[in-house]
C-alpha cells in the first residue's frame, strides 16, 4: 500500500514539473507574422522582396511608373513673365496667365499671340498719351533682333525654348561691336539669340528690351531728355533686378544663399 502512495506521489512530481516545463517554453515563443507577397520584405519562400518563390517572378514584375492619381499643369518657365506682361481680357477667363500655363505648346500662339500683340501695342498707346503724344505717332518698333510685332509675339506666345545644335546656348548673347559703332545691342551679325537659357541670363531684362527697346535696345530705358536730372521717358527695359549669385558651375548649379 505504502509502496502505492509512493509510486503516485513521484508521478505527480514529474506530471508538474513537466507542466511546468511547458509553460516556460511558451512564454520564449515568438510568433512570426505571415508571410506575403505585398509585405514589403523579403520572407517566406520569396527570392526578392515579395516576388518569387510562391509570389510572382522577380524578372516580371512591372517596373514602370505609376501615374494614375490627378496631377495638375500649374505653369511654364521657358519664358517667365511674358504671360503677365502681355495678360489680355479673355473672354471667360478670369486670368489669360493661368490659362496659358495649363496650355498645350503646339495650341498657344493659336489662341494668345493676337492679344499679345494687342497688348504690346496698347502698352504703347497709353505711354504716348502719358508723354502728351498722339498715340497714332508711337508704335511698336522692330527690335534689336529685327523682328515685328507680329513674329516677336508669335515667338513669345508659344513658351518653350528652342534649341539650337550648331549655336551657343543663350536668350541673348549681343556678341561684340563688331561695326565699332558704340552700340554693342544693335545687330552687328554676331549676336545669338533664343537658342535657350543659360542660369546667368537675365530673361525678364532681355524680355522687355525686346519688346519694348526698339532697334538699339534703349528706347524705353528712362532717358532725361531735357537733362533736368527728371526721366522724361518710362524705364521698361528692365526690372531693375540683377543676377547677385554666384552659380556654382556643378549640379544642381544653385549660389551660396545670401
Amino acid at each position: 500500500m505504502k509502496t502505492s502512495k509512493i509510486v503516485l506521489n513521484v508521478i505527480s512530481v514529474v506530471t508538474l514539473a513537466f507542466l511546468v516545463s511547458c509553460s516556460n517554453d511558451d512564454a520564449d515563443i515568438v510568433m512570426e507574422p505571415m508571410a506575403t507577397c505585398s509585405d514589403g520584405i523579403m520572407n517566406g519562400d520569396e527570392t526578392g522582396t515579395d516576388c518569387g518563390g510562391s509570389c510572382n517572378p522577380c524578372d516580371t514584375m512591372s517596373m514602370d511608373p505609376d501615374f494614375s492619381g490627378t496631377y495638375a499643369q500649374v505653369d511654364f518657365m521657358g519664358r517667365p513673365g511674358i504671360n503677365t506682361v502681355l495678360s489680355f481680357d479673355m473672354d471667360g477667363e478670369p486670368s489669360v496667365k493661368d490659362v496659358h500655363n495649363n496650355s498645350i505648346p503646339s495650341e498657344m500662339t493659336a489662341t494668345f499671340q493676337a492679344g499679345f500683340q494687342a497688348r504690346l501695342e496698347q502698352y504703347h498707346d497709353v505711354y504716348a498719351m502719358k508723354l502728351g503724344l498722339d498715340p497714332a505717332d508711337v508704335n511698336y518698333e522692330p527690335n534689336i533682333l529685327g523682328l515685328d510685332a507680329a513674329t516677336l509675339t508669335t515667338v513669345l506666345a508659344t513658351d518653350v525654348l528652342e534649341v539650337a545644335p550648331d549655336l551657343p546656348t543663350t536668350y541673348f548673347d549681343p556678341g561684340t561691336d563688331a561695326d565699332n559703332d558704340g552700340r554693342i545691342l544693335v545687330p552687328d551679325g554676331d549676336e545669338v539669340a533664343l537658342t535657350g537659357r543659360r542660369l546667368t541670363d537675365d530673361i525678364i531684362d532681355v524680355s522687355l528690351i525686346l519688346l519694348f527697346g526698339g532697334a538699339e535696345g534703349d528706347r524705353f530705358s528712362g532717358q532725361d531728355l531735357d537733362n533736368d536730372g527728371m526721366a522724361d521717358l518710362p524705364r521698361l527695359t528692365s526690372d531693375g533686378v540683377s543676377l547677385t549669385a554666384d552659380i556654382s558651375a556643378q549640379f544642381p548649379y544653385v549660389g551660396n544663399p545670401e
